[in-house]
């Protein structure tokens, strides 16, 4: 036992000292709809007082700096039955910036890849904007470029709703995959410089996304569907294509019931009952259902680095990455219940023999890599490619007569 304790407070050594020099980025975390949510703060960042640790929930700035975070990819989250939901993903953006302007010697806004090793330099933490839901769009192009000048750098196409114009893996499909409509709305994020996110599509749109995209595509928050069965994680057709492709990335997420087929098949009901859910709530329900169906099944850090070792395998350790996931809920993993865990977890990778630059890849690395190939195309589009307006009546509309 000595001996496995000594090997374990190596192996956390190293990661702190790789974790010096090297950048780590998580590629999604809900804080923002967090503080929407939080009964005291309502949307106010300073009222919610990152400063503070947070027992109730997962991210706050002292565990930040704990876990040493310096990149951060913050979702601007959007409901698929948000009923105002270009506002709502407005809203999310501003609270993000505000998170910004709040903590100015903790975030620093972050637009371009380099911005990640310089807030690595500053001390600071890389703030990174997603919206997480094209619900947002309201099925108009124009909104993406609004997006894009406030900050955004990701989007991931829908949530757990199938929208007018893109399946989700967790929704009944309507299009079997991209309408055309889909397919312009990722041609304007390869324009804009804008990550495609796949994460929560259906596998019919993984594969329409790699047909049509110039840009790499990114998962930042899946994990692979062949050790859980979960539809929201990418099955292995897909990984291979993504390994064909010129680049890309999968990064692992935390949530258990996307780590453990056990533990899906016990959230399944709560999943589909909260599936239209706008509001909080979660915690509550997940309590109510272990009185009346056992205790929730726990998954571990070993779990979430099985799956980053098998994508590892089936991509190459270039192209994965870690994406939480953090949501505020405390059901993560076991080992990692909250934004301090970071090193923990690269501590594991360690043990089981990685090298510091495979390491250093899925710590930050891999995910700049592909940003820069993102950010490289959307500059080369934007010098021959005007941009695309219309909205889904434009582009699938029925053809008369039919």
């Amino acid at each position: 036992m000595a001996a496995s304790r000594t090997r374990m407070d190596k192996a956390h050594k190293h990661a702190l000292d790789l974790l010096e020099t090297v950048p780590l980025l998580d590629g999604h975390n809900d804080l923002p709809w967090v503080i929407r949510l939080d009964e005291h703060a309502r949307g106010d960042v300073a009222a919610y007082d990152l400063m503070r640790v947070h027992p109730e929930s997962d991210t706050d700035i002292p565990r930040l700096r704990e876990g040493r975070v310096s990149a951060q990819v913050w979702a601007a989250y959007v409901p698929s039955a948000m009923e105002h939901p270009a506002r709502t993903a407005l809203e999310q953006i501003d609270l993000i910036r505000r998170m910004h302007d709040v903590h100015p010697d903790v975030f620093m806004s972050a637009t371009k890849p380099s911005d990640i090793a310089l807030a690595k330099r500053q001390g600071r933490i890389a703030s990174i904007i997603a919206v997480e839901g094209g619900v947002g769009l309201e099925n108009s192009l124009a909104p993406l470029r609004l997006w894009h000048a406030a900050g955004a750098r990701l989007l991931t196409l829908c949530h757990f709703g199938t929208l007018d114009w893109c399946d989700s893996a967790t929704d009944t499909p309507r299009h079997g995959g991209l309408t055309a409509f889909g397919k312009q709305v990722v041609r304007e994020l390869n324009r804009l410089g804008m990550m495609v996110d796949c994460s929560h599509v259906s596998a019919e749109v993984m594969h329409h996304a790699l047909d049509v995209s110039t840009a790499p595509i990114v998962f930042s928050h899946s994990n692979a569907r062949a050790l859980c069965s979960h539809p929201r994680n990418v099955p292995d057709d897909v990984l291979e294509r993504l390994r064909a492709a010129r680049d890309g990335i999968v990064m692992a997420t935390f949530v258990p019931d996307f780590i453990s087929d056990e533990i899906s098949a016990w959230m399944h009901p709560l999943r589909e009952a909260f599936k239209r859910n706008t509001g909080g709530g979660w915690l509550a329900a997940i309590t109510a259902w272990e009185q009346t169906h056992g205790p929730r099944p726990l998954a571990t850090l070993e779990q979430v680095v099985g799956h980053i070792e098998y994508l590892a395998q089936k991509l190459g350790p270039a192209r994965v990455g870690i994406g939480s996931d953090y949501f505020g809920v405390p059901t993560k993993p076991v080992g990692l219940m909250d934004v301090s865990r970071y090193p923990y977890l690269l501590a594991e990778l360690i043990r089981r023999g990685w090298s510091d630059d495979a390491i250093a890849g899925i710590a930050s690395q891999n995910f700049v890599r592909v940003w820069r190939s993102v950010d490289r195309e959307g500059m080369r589009l934007r010098r021959t490619t005007p941009p695309a307006i219309g909205t889904v009546q434009d582009y699938d509309a029925p053809v008369a007569g039919a």
